[in-house]
């Protein structure tokens, strides 16, 4: 008895340390790609992980089988938007559709100064965004279970992450897009895809802006993947 639980505890604390080297690896990548992160940033961000883990084993907000690529695949997806522009302090920006809180936590970490607002038709994971950014406070995040066609806020821009194709998207947001500007690019919507986009952006195709993430972040998990500006 004493050498099966002996040999139990073995393998949990194998699990426990692949988990932790996998994290760190991972967090590692983030900063290389974000030197700039400060101290406190690099703590919230590495806080994700078990706070993720834990509240995706009561709701699912993540795919189980995707939650150790956590960091890769959703902060760091996410934080593709931080490269492509710097938003100046106070600016607002409106989430839509944020699922467990992407690209709109990572964003909320990056940028202090600005205030996000985060929609979800789906109250249990507006719960989790709500936990999540108190867990490791986050003073410029308010979470709203809404509808995206209900919300009538105005922003300066408005992210997403590839929640419906980008002109039905690109009608129900234009009502939130504030006509003040204060950055160095037009307001207007700034969206990540995946795969073909040719089809969904033809209407915009004389003012869009994409950007291959892949250009960015040297993982073979973003070829394929795209951030699509459209000034509105």
């Amino acid at each position: 008895m004493q050498f099966t639980i002996t040999k139990v505890w073995i393998a949990a604390s194998k699990n426990i340390a692949a988990c932790l080297f996998k994290t760190f690896i991972q967090m590692e990548e983030i900063i290389k790609y974000f030197p700039q992160a400060s101290e406190l940033q690099r703590r919230q961000l590495a806080a994700l992980m078990e706070l993720y883990k834990d509240w995706n084993s009561k709701i699912n907000v993540i795919s189980r089988k995707d939650i150790d690529n956590l960091f890769i695949h959703h902060v760091l997806h996410s934080l593709a938007i931080a490269k492509f522009i710097n938003w100046k302090p106070s600016t607002n920006i409106l989430d839509f559709g944020t699922g467990g809180g992407f690209p709109g936590i990572p964003l909320a970490i990056m940028f202090p100064e600005c205030h996000f607002t985060l929609i979800d038709g789906t109250g249990k994971k507006i719960k989790v965004v709500t936990e999540v950014a108190a867990a490791i406070g986050l003073q410029n995040v308010t979470a709203k279970h809404i509808r995206g066609e209900e919300e009538k806020g105005t922003y300066d821009f408005v992210v997403s992450r590839a929640v419906m194709q980008l002109p039905d998207l690109v009608k129900i947001i234009r009502k939130n897009i504030s006509h003040s500007q204060r950055n160095a690019i037009a307001n207007g919507l700034i969206c990540l895809k995946g795969g073909d986009i040719k089809e969904e952006t033809a209407p915009f195709k004389k003012i869009i802006e994409t950007e291959d993430i892949g250009k960015w972040f040297d993982n073979e998990w973003f070829e394929g993947k795209h951030l699509i500006y459209v000034p509105l």
